[in-house]
């Protein structure tokens, strides 16, 4: 049986998404310095993608008390095996076939010699059957929320929404009809919410679209877990999560996790990575080389896809704006086929224009170049910017990046949205205001007050700071 059963063991499992595991290392990372034992739990696909983009020897134990485990997601296996995979069968694969494979870790785990008995599971929150194997096995589950809690409160009221009839849409029109534009007053700590700042999810007019009713689902079974962490701050959020607090009596606001790991000064820890593709840190050197405010930084993140016609117009208008720009091109950032930029592009932007296919972005973002991140406005990439003092120009893609972008442009006044229908004119005049207007001055100043909060708020007596104490006191107590 296992040794020193009295220190608190802790199995951390994310959704298997890139936007995802990298929030949840970090809260490994962090309970690790608090003392915990960590087993953290990669999909067997991932895991093989982790190993292949970075040194092996960071995933196979790298500390004695903080361990890589891999279990299968239940999808067949894939030629292609450095994308991200099909998101709703993703999402219904890990809901019907993780249980299991879990379960038996866990008891293996409890039966390994020098290891502490499993005291907690953490769980993303949309890995929610976690909680019958807690309950099986008599260990608490928490759920741990990687989206913004504006987003989660969303999710949380897909139900109702679909029982005041908002959705699924009657038909197609009801996109383009000017119907998104309803406003919604009645959804606790969100005011002057329209339908299209929900997550997109809404946007159908099937009432059994696997999305609508996963989301939902998972979001409803956070109030069976014993407790809830959220990756944000409360200064950010304070309406939201004050709502929230009435709903959820164990609710943890411990953001911006990046900011709490990157004051691990362990050198072991510091050097365990996320980033399923292999990063291209060349373009480090070139921001350098760069004067300070001046780049224009786009990444879509993991996810999105767009057009090649989207991308054409995505690049003629960076190339028409003049400024020096870092854009992170992922193979497979056009849908169906290799990413591929117009013609003449290259040679037009040449000594002013970087291409990577993935980079450092945490590093990225905090480099004195930065002037603007043009984003998909993913919780991660909202919350790195904000907190490195980069105002956004936000392209929201999917899931809960609208409610995000509502958010950034609204309620923070730190960044603009473009136009879905995307035109290179319109992005090289947004750039502009965003590098060289008044507009862009106002939000620097704006991003920088939030900066300056989110460093507050993970020092001493700061309030994520102190959630995080609370957190880990609850964890040894119960």
């Amino acid at each position: 049986m296992a040794s020193s059963p009295q220190r608190p063991h802790a199995v951390i499992i994310p959704y298997p998404a890139q936007g995802h595991i990298t929030p949840m290392l970090h809260l490994a990372k962090l309970l690790h310095l608090h003392g915990f034992f960590i087993t953290y739990v990669n999909s067997i696909y991932n895991h093989q993608r982790l190993l292949r983009s970075r040194p092996s020897s960071q995933f196979l134990h790298p500390l004695n008390d903080f361990r890589f485990e891999a279990i299968p997601d239940g999808l067949p296996p894939s030629d292609d095996t450095d994308i991200t995979q099909d998101i709703p069968q993703l999402c219904l694969s890990t809901r019907d076939n993780c249980g299991s494979p879990l379960m038996d870790l866990v008891m293996k785990l409890n039966d390994s010699d020098g290891v502490p008995l499993v005291t907690c599971i953490i769980a993303d929150v949309f890995m929610s059957f976690t909680l019958k194997v807690g309950e099986k096995l008599g260990i608490p589950v928490l759920l741990c929320v990687t989206m913004s809690a504006c987003g989660f409160m969303a999710y949380l009221h897909f139900f109702e929404l679909i029982q005041r009839g908002y959705t699924p849409l009657k038909d197609e029109s009801y996109l383009s009809n000017g119907y998104l534009e309803t406003s919604i007053g009645w959804i606790p700590g969100m005011k002057d919410m329209r339908l299209k700042d929900f997550p997109s999810f809404i946007r159908t007019t099937n009432r059994d679209d696997i999305m609508l009713n996963f989301d939902g689902g998972e979001a409803q079974n956070a109030y069976k877990a014993w407790g809830v962490i959220i990756n944000t701050y409360y200064e950010l959020e304070k309406d939201v999560i004050d709502a929230m607090k009435l709903m959820f009596p164990h609710l943890y606001t411990i953001g911006p996790l990046f900011r709490f790991a990157s004051q691990i000064d362990d050198e072991k820890m510091k050097s365990i990575g996320s980033n399923l593709w292999k990063e291209d840190t060349t373009c480090i050197d070139w921001l350098d080389k760069q004067k300070v405010g001046s780049v224009v930084y786009v990444n879509f993140g993991s996810i999105t896809v767009m057009t090649k016609e989207q991308l054409g117009e995505f690049a003629w208008g960076l190339a028409n704006s003049k400024h020096p720009f870092l854009w992170v091109i992922r193979p497979d950032l056009v849908a169906g086929e290799k990413a591929m930029l117009p013609e003449g592009f290259i040679e037009e932007t040449k000594g002013r224009g970087v291409m990577a296919s993935w980079c450092p972005q945490e590093q990225v973002l905090s480099h004195p170049s930065l002037g603007v991140f043009l984003t998909h406005s993913g919780w991660n990439s909202t919350l790195e910017s904000i907190c490195n003092g980069v105002p956004m120009i936000c392209w929201p893609f999917f899931a809960e990046q609208p409610t995000n972008c509502r958010y950034v442009c609204r309620e923070w006044g730190v960044g603009i949205e473009i136009d879905g229908n995307v035109r290179r004119d319109e992005v090289e005049e947004l750039v502009r205001e965003m590098m060289e207007g008044e507009k862009g001055k106002e939000m620097r100043l704006k991003v920088k007050e939030w900066k300056e909060k989110s460093e507050d708020t993970v020092k001493y007596g700061g309030s994520s700071y102190e959630s995080i104490n609370k957190l880990v006191n609850d964890l040894m107590i119960n």
